[in-house]
Order: C-alpha cells, then structure tokens, then sequence
C-alpha cells in the first residue's frame, strides 16, 4: 500500500486507485466497500481487487464471480 505523503487516516472510506500488486491511497480512511457484496473492507484486510475495473472485493469468490466473463 502506498500511501501519499501528506496522508493520515480518517474514519470514513477510502478511495483507491488499484495497481497489478498494490494498492495506492487516494483519500485516506479506514474501509472501502465491496463493488458485490457492499460490505466494508478494512484496508489492512483488503487483498482482492480489479485493476481493470477498479473496484475491491471482499473475498476471491466474489472477485471470480465479478470477473467470469
């Protein structure tokens, strides 16, 4: 996780921008949300995601389920 210099983290969610290996911290925060479930993910639990789509997925079924094509 890359987080910009003058960042600090807030309560509220977090915007991403999602690479092949990381993630970098847009606006700080504690969570992003699920693009299928809608449930919140704690940026130090977040280990799935779609740099294609951009968006997280709070476990690898519901990352596959998004990316069947």
């Amino acid at each position: 996780m890359l987080m910009n210099k003058n960042s600090s983290p807030s309560n509220g969610e977090a915007k991403l921008q999602y690479g092949p290996s990381g993630f970098r911290v847009l606006r700080p925060g504690q969570h992003v949300i699920c693009a299928m479930s809608g449930v919140p993910i704690p940026l130090d639990e977040l280990r799935y995601w779609s740099v294609e789509h951009q968006e997280p997925y709070a476990t690898p079924q519901l990352a596959t389920e998004r990316l069947k094509p």
